[in-house]
């Protein structure tokens, strides 16, 4: 059994048999529209369900101060990823396995956090299928290197949906992820950083006070981020995104969301839900 602490407020145990998005759930297999759904086997999730709520709920109150946005913002399917190919269930234990080892070295706490991710649909269905990739799609169709990737945390949800690309009929897609950050260090916009500054650190980040980006570096893409779920969003909004993301302002403001929080508290008080909810809990916090 391995202690860690999933979000600021609440510590809990997880076992061998309890990493999140393993082979376990209903096996419902429904596309969306997308074909990588079909072919990774995702599991959606129903939208009566307590998941579901969790999960809509924290995907709205991360859009801040954008509640106008908000109203124009759909979700239209969520998705599990039950990693049940022979690679995604080695990236889970490996997930499992580094977990520890992040606990152990940082005296028990390897400070696992839920995370949003937002790209292009099909830099989505690839880091589903086959994990992030050190080779990233530049200007001009060319690829180029990247040292790091870069989440936002669960309350700016806002940002990676910024950071996402939406087709011609506004849909996009976004990751859930579990990260594990360690210890972080503070890193710059402007850094050429491409690996811990010293043994000490796991992860960086733009502030340690008040984090708006997760930063995991290349050579841990694959073991520290483990994706759980696909969000497919519709934002028609975003078809001219780089107009509108210089136009809007993407401070937090989560008062407004303090009932539905109490809500969820009391909807698992009274179903018993598992230990792996209880952690997705820790997004409306």
């Amino acid at each position: 059994m391995n202690q860690i602490v999933v979000e600021d407020q609440v510590s809990v145990t997880i076992g061998d048999d309890q990493i999140p998005c393993a082979t376990s759930g209903s096996n419902e297999i429904d596309s969306d529209g997308l074909e990588f759904v079909v072919k990774n086997g995702l599991a959606k999730i129903q939208e009566s369900s307590l998941e579901d709520f969790i999960i809509r709920t924290s995907f709205f109150s991360g859009m801040g101060q954008n509640s106008g946005l908000a109203k124009k913002t759909k979700i239209v399917a969520i998705h599990k990823n039950l990693n049940s190919s022979w690679s995604g269930k080695a990236r889970a234990q490996s997930f499992q396995v580094f977990s520890k080892a992040v606990a152990d070295k940082c005296g028990g706490d390897a400070n696992v956090k839920y995370a949003w991710y937002g790209a292009a649909s099909d830099e989505i269905s690839d880091i589903v299928m086959h994990g992030f990739s050190w080779c990233l799609k530049a200007d001009g169709n060319r690829d180029c290197s990247r040292h790091s990737i870069s989440l936002s945390p669960a309350k700016f949800s806002f940002d990676s949906v910024l950071s996402s690309e939406v087709d011609e009929n506004g849909l996009g897609l976004l990751l859930l992820c579990r990260v594990i950050l360690g210890k972080q260090e503070v890193v710059t916009a402007d850094s050429n950083q491409f690996h811990p500054s010293s043994p000490e650190f796991d992860s960086s980040v733009d502030d340690l006070s008040a984090p708006r980006k997760y930063i995991v570096w290349s050579p841990y893409m694959n073991s520290h981020i483990l994706p759980c779920y696909i969000i497919s969003f519709e934002a028609p909004y975003l078809r001219g995104k780089k107009d509108f993301q210089a136009a809007t302002d993407t401070k937090s403001e989560r008062n407004s969301w303090k009932p539905v929080v109490s809500c969820c508290s009391q909807l698992v008080l009274k179903q018993g839900v598992s230990s792996s909810k209880r952690r997705l809990m820790q997004l409306v916090r």
